[in-house]
């Protein structure tokens, strides 16, 4: 049974902060490429930000500067920590293992959580 369970997120006003966690079972998690996605009701999911195997990392350019990804394998955890935040930051929020195995890919989300970025 693989599961990817999300902190809470919350409310938050313009210019503060959230961190975000997500906590794997039932995968090997340090071979898997962890990101975290993020989702506007009427539009489509988009990437946020992705942290490999390796220790790369990549983020939207609308979130450069202001999230970091990182993660704790001995955790099996990777968390997103969001600073300055804005209104258009608003969305529900998903993480996402991904990697090959076996000649597939394989990949698995999180039950996603609501970040409200308002005053």
């Amino acid at each position: 049974q693989v599961q990817l369970v999300e902190s809470r997120g919350g409310l938050v006003q313009p210019g503060g902060s959230l961190r975000l966690s997500c906590t794997a079972s039932g995968i090997i998690f340090s071979i898997y490429d962890m990101g975290w996605y993020r989702q506007v009701l009427g539009k489509e999911r988009e990437l946020v930000a992705v942290i490999t195997s390796g220790g790369n990392t990549n983020f939207a350019d609308s979130v450069k500067g202001r999230f970091t990804i990182s993660r704790d394998n001995s955790k099996k955890t990777v968390y997103l920590q969001m600073n300055s935040l804005k209104s258009e930051d608003t969305a529900v929020y998903y993480c996402n293992a991904a990697a090959f195995l076996g000649g597939i890919k394989r990949t698995y989300w999180g039950q996603g959580t609501q970040v409200t970025v308002s005053s």
